[in-house]
């Protein structure tokens, strides 16, 4: 939802999909082009401070006897992955991205 707010207050609209199962997790229409983003969770990176980390992929679980299935993003499923880190929105192209992602934060 932080994603989101962020773009809205931006002046951006933003919609979400009515089925549950869509690749993406909202659309952004920037007046001039529609943008399908996913949202990941970002994580503080185990090998440095100043990096995070987030999952270009999906999984989802099947129960015990199918297992979990992964799959990862391409550009015919989403635009740009978002991620919200210490009170800051990240936009990535998934052209960019691959099975994770690490951003590594410069501090000025």
């Amino acid at each position: 939802m932080e994603v989101a707010l962020h773009l809205i207050k931006l002046g951006y609209q933003v919609s979400q999909p009515l089925n549950a199962d869509s690749r993406y997790d909202f659309i952004v229409d920037t007046g001039k082009k529609l943008l399908r983003i996913q949202v990941k969770t970002a994580h503080l990176s185990a090998k440095t401070a100043e990096s995070i980390q987030f999952k270009c992929r999906s999984i989802t679980g099947r129960g015990a006897i199918q297992g979990i299935k992964s799959s990862i993003y391409s550009t015919d499923d989403v635009d740009y992955f978002a991620t919200y880190w210490d009170g800051q929105v990240y936009l990535v192209p998934v052209s960019e991205c691959s099975a994770d992602k690490t951003l590594h934060l410069k501090k000025e």
